[in-house]
């Protein structure tokens, strides 16, 4: 269980430093692009989901 719990962590991780790198390189305005980051750093998992179905494109 441990190696699992592991695994899905690292994705996780993963997740957040792609939706990060691609929120900072977005053309959205600087205002949303700290709130998008914030609600990815602060709600990890909810905030990757809600920032792939609703985040900046582009």
């Amino acid at each position: 269980m441990v190696e699992f719990s592991g695994i899905l962590g690292l994705i996780l991780l993963i997740a957040v430093i792609y939706a990060i790198v691609k929120t900072v390189q977005s053309s959205a305005d600087t205002g949303a692009k700290v709130l998008w980051i914030l609600l990815v750093l602060i709600l990890p998992f909810i905030g990757v989901i809600l920032w792939f179905l609703f985040g900046p494109k582009g």
